[in-house]
């Protein structure tokens, strides 16, 4: 199993995959992706993946793309940006509209959960058909989260979260847009802070006074439903794990525990894969 090594915990995983019983290639350009029979996109930093993956003489994005709609395929955190269709907050991952890697039809907010300071760990669904079926310990270390999918698109988590004062605010606009009618690709920052006459600046306050879902069609195949608000505290249901036939996504970091179930869940979808093919 191969695993992109342009930045982020790339040697984490490949310890992981190892210990579930596995040898790895670091892919750091398009031939490392020969004889390799499945490969994982780590977590790190999506933009600055976005841009090294970018520069240089071949396209490595184009030999990542074709790769993952052939064989498995897992994103964590960054690396679930790097697969998503759809995608708010900046990032470059995304550009005129178009995913540099795509695949997976989900509606991705990057930097839901915090800034890094904002890390943290809690209790997360565990893979299907594991043995041990207790809650499995997601870390989210500025994490994306996933708050609409296609209907070809399997839900493997949801967790309830707030989200942090920027994300707030760039939902707060998803929605207006949405109620509008345009067809959101990709969104950019949009500015969490109120300036005042007194050169204040203050964060944008965002409550939520109804639970009710905003839908709108896009596409025909993708429908937006944004998950529904707690009055006053804004928390959210959210989508943590998904998997499309075989490729997999999830918004924390498995390889910075010890708990492998994620891995080996990810390496049987290797070997199966294999033996039908």
């Amino acid at each position: 199993i191969g695993v992109l090594s342009l930045q982020g915990a790339f040697e984490e995983h490949q310890q992981c995959l190892e210990a579930s019983g596995c040898k790895t290639v670091q892919v750091r350009k398009a031939a490392d992706l020969e004889n390799l029979d499945g490969i994982v996109l780590p977590g790190g930093e999506s933009t600055a993946m976005g841009l090294i993956g970018t520069g240089g003489k071949e396209n490595l994005w184009d030999a990542l793309q074709n790769f993952s709609r052939e064989k498995p395929t897992w994103g964590t955190c960054a690396g679930m940006i790097l697969l998503a269709e759809k995608c708010v907050g900046a990032s470059a991952v995304i550009q005129d509209g178009q995913a540099l890697i795509g695949g997976m039809n989900v509606l991705v907010c990057r930097n839901y959960f915090g800034s890094q300071i904002s890390s943290f760990e809690m209790e997360t669904p565990a893979p299907p058909k594991a043995i041990d079926s207790s809650p499995y310990p997601g870390v989210f270390i500025r994490a994306p989260a996933i708050l609409s999918v296609a209907q070809d698109v399997e839900v493997l988590g949801r967790v309830v979260a707030t989200p942090c004062r920027q994300a707030a605010v760039v939902l707060q606009e998803l929605e207006a847009k949405i109620a509008q009618g345009e067809n959101v690709s990709m969104m950019n920052v949009v500015d969490a802070l109120e300036r005042t006459d007194g050169e204040g600046i203050n964060y944008k306050e965002v409550k939520v006074v109804s639970s009710g879902e905003e839908k709108k069609d896009i596409e025909g195949e993708m429908k937006i439903e944004l998950p529904g608000a707690a009055d006053g505290s804004n928390a959210r249901e959210v989508i943590c794990a998904v998997r499309k036939n075989c490729m997999l996504c999830t918004a924390f970091h498995p390889e910075l525990t010890k708990d492998y179930r994620w891995h080996a869940y990810f390496v049987d979808m290797v070997k199966e894969h294999k033996m039908k093919n």
